[in-house]
């Protein structure tokens, strides 16, 4: 039985008293000095540890815990060696001296030396959940440009938090972090605070769309839906020179390709408010040029400013293009009918309640908001209320409530002299539900009729902000990812910018990045284990006869993947990390739990290697993952697992394969079964699959279930729903040849 113990020694000159731990065991007897200091007066020596008076015996009290719990996890799970005094000491040691690093190391890093000569391109990241984009933008340089990192933003906590662990506390960076609700009406304000004055090159971002996705159940007014449109309000108030909108793959198809058009749409709708004013020019001059058309144009003109305004400048033009409508069906009710029954009919009552309505759309955006967030709070779909709910939500849209105005003006049945004032007003409704390519489209006619198409396209050339083509289909394992996940990437590029339609893949379906290569200097983990630093594999006893084939996978290679002679192995590289030796003063890898151990230095667990936890699961689990593993598929294995009694209602398991590149990481890890051992992945080995350093350490909770999903994001989901790192750092280099 190991005997674990603290005691002071001698007091200093500041009459502080070092702690320090023992161990003792049959053949081991270790002293080693903990780094922390106490007065004696508050030192409790019957349970070794210091007493509420010293004003840090929390963080104190936690790191002796922490490296009690630790002495005896070694003892009782050593590695595939002999256990000797100097093997735990060295490893107390290395416990010791990171945290003492530090603790030492200042906040904030000067790298300036790293950067003289060279050209800063800023980003910020968006919806940045744990922060792929970030780490990859960070990895990248072209010739002697790099990425300055200003802001991330991201509406959950576990975001901000394992944000500013990483790249204000380790990296020393002075990112700014806004944890806000894009949607909120004040997001745009506070970014911009948060950007204070500098200039932003490149946005870049993956608005969360799970009901677009193929994998998973399509919700109608789902509420990440529309966030899309208000990350291109940003875009539109911030104009970067290029920025990169990534989606999961089934927003190509979703409603017949209808959504994607849409985006593409709402890109190229983005104008250059700079030359702006040429377009309305040339609208002005067609009211001239085609005659008896003044209603219609005057409505086109005033839609047109809307893309000119602030957010309280849009409401009072709205208000103002309302009144309008308004006043000129207060001119034509007359002719409809009688004073008495204009009061009473339901034609004319829907008509003037429905511009009422449009008037509100602020208020009813805020309603539709509320409905949506409560619906899928409480996971209203595929039941007797999701179609009451989605009906409403219809209803209140501008589109639906300008569709009941129509139709009310229909159902009047003006006379042949009022019919075309009529359909000049229906027309006038269609136009304020127009973005400005609907605009565009419209006109066009108009332009075609004064036989001046050609200055029309030349002004519309001149004053669209971004170009954009097809989105791009970009797989990971092309980019040096051990993994077979495709995204769509859209990349707006400013109209003085050099076009970028595609990423070019890094490697070739030959030099792709394997399981094995990705997870085995891991393989030395067992159930209901965490371990916190590497060991050393004997690969020929750990895999019999396979270790032979197993060992042709490895390959020395370059950061982005590519082999070559003079490289390091994927696992090297995840061990040393890809930052390219910027960040000389970097903390050493550390975790969190919360905030408040965030800003309490000393509170930090540290050690070089984290994340790397394995679940406690039952021996029929371990039994059903066996026998899943041996089959080599979860469907092959049913009937053998139905004959044993360890059937599941799990609808399905990966087995990885270790020559092959893993399907697409999600939040669950109990989805894949190891490629060697029957059990699921911890944190540190799905990252690995997702290309983040191991020294990207994910903060807070390691899981969550149940409700707890829909409002946290534990590091398991932080992972999943990450960008990976190696193929943002793909399309951070492609922009940076770019460009100017």
């Amino acid at each position: 039985m190991i005997s674990v113990k603290y005691y002071l020694d001698k007091p200093g000159k500041n009459d502080l008293s070092p702690i320090h731990l023992v161990i003792r065991e049959k053949d081991i007897q270790i002293k080693i000095a903990t780094g922390e200091k106490t007065d004696k007066s508050t030192w409790d020596d019957k349970n070794f540890h210091v007493l509420p008076a010293n004003a840090n015996h929390k963080v104190v009290n936690k790191f002796l815990g922490f490296l009690k719990d630790q002495v005896k996890n070694f003892v009782e799970n050593p590695a595939n060696v002999p256990l000797t005094s100097k093997k735990l000491k060295d490893y107390i040691q290395s416990l010791v001296s990171t945290r003492k690093e530090n603790i030492e190391t200042s906040l904030v890093h000067d790298n300036s030396a790293y950067f003289e000569g060279k050209k800063a391109v800023t980003f910020i990241d968006l919806f940045a959940g744990a922060g792929g984009f970030s780490e990859g933008f960070l990895q990248a340089e072209e010739g002697n440009s790099y990425y300055d990192f200003l802001l991330a933003s991201d509406i959950n906590e576990n975001c901000e938090l394992t944000h500013l662990a990483r790249y204000n506390y380790q990296l020393g960076l002075d990112m700014e972090f806004l944890k806000q609700d894009i949607t909120e009406p004040d997001f745009l304000d506070n970014l911009i605070q948060k950007v204070n004055g500098k200039n932003v090159d490149v946005v870049c971002g993956g608005p969360p769309c799970q009901s677009f996705s193929l994998a998973g159940k399509r919700k109608k007014f789902d509420k990440k839906d529309d966030l899309f449109s208000h990350y291109l309000k940003v875009i539109r108030q911030l104009r970067p020179k290029y920025f990169v909108m990534e989606n999961v793959k089934g927003i190509l198809t979703k409603e017949g390709g209808k959504i994607k058009d849409m985006i593409l749409a709402e890109i190229r709708s983005i104008i250059d408010l700079e030359e702006f004013h040429q377009f309305i020019s040339f609208v002005t001059q067609l009211k001239k040029q085609v005659k008896g058309n003044d209603f219609v144009l005057d409505c086109y003109l005033l839609r047109l400013q809307f893309e000119t305004g602030t957010e309280s400048e849009i409401e009072g033009l709205r208000d103002k293009y309302i009144l309008n409508l308004e006043n000129k069906f207060k001119v034509l009710t007359p002719k409809f009918t009688d004073y008495k029954t204009s009061k009473t009919d339901i034609h004319i009552n829907s008509i003037r309640h429905g511009f009422n309505l449009l008037k509100r759309s602020k208020e009813l955006a805020y309603i539709r908001k509320k409905v949506i967030n409560e619906k899928a709070f409480c996971d209203v779909h595929n039941d007797l209320f999701s179609d009451a709910f989605d009906d409403f939500l219809t209803s209140i849209e501008a589109g639906s409530i300008i569709e009941q105005i129509s139709n009310a003006f229909h159902n009047l049945k003006p006379g042949v002299e009022y019919k075309e004032e009529v359909n000049a007003v229906i027309k006038a409704l269609e136009i304020y539900a127009y973005t400005f390519d609907e605009c565009v489209n419209g006109l066009r006619p108009f332009a075609e009729k004064a036989k001046n198409l050609d200055k029309f396209d030349e002004i519309l050339a001149q004053i669209r902000l971004y170009k954009i083509e097809e989105p791009f289909v970009a797989l990971a394992s092309d980019y040096g990812v051990p993994q077979n996940r495709e995204r769509v990437l859209f990349i707006g590029c400013r109209k003085d910018q050099e076009m970028v339609r595609v990423i070019p893949a890094s490697v070739t379906g030959q030099e792709k990045v394997t399981v094995f290569e990705a997870l085995h200097d891991l393989d030395f983990i067992d159930n209901d284990q965490e371990k916190l630093d590497y060991e050393k594999i004997d690969k020929k006893s750990k895999y019999n006869g396979s270790s032979a084939k197993y060992n042709q996978l490895l390959k020395k290679r370059a950061i982005d993947g590519t082999i070559i002679t003079k490289g390091l192995t994927y696992a090297e590289w995840s061990q040393k990390g890809r930052l390219n030796g910027r960040f000389k003063h970097l903390k050493n890898p550390f975790y969190v739990r919360d905030f408040e151990e965030l800003e309490t230095p000393g509170a930090y667990k540290v050690a070089p290697l984290l994340n790397h936890k394995t679940s406690k699961q039952n021996e029929d689990v371990i039994q059903r993952l066996k026998i899943i593993l041996e089959q080599g598929d979860y469907t092959d294995s049913r009937l053998k697992l139905e004959e044993m009694g360890l059937e599941s209602d799990k609808r399905n398991y990966n087995v990885l394969r270790a020559d092959g590149q893993s399907p697409t990481v999600l939040t669950i890890p109990d989805d894949y079964i190891h490629f060697a051992n029957p059990r699921a992945l911890t944190v540190r080995e799905m990252a690995r699959l997702q290309s983040f350093d191991d020294s990207f350490v994910f903060q807070g909770k390691r899981s969550t279930g149940g409700n707890k999903r829909k409002t946290e994001v534990p590091q398991y989901t932080l992972v999943g729903n990450a960008v990976p790192p190696l193929m943002a750092r793909a399309v951070a280099v492609e922009l940076l040849k770019n460009i100017h």
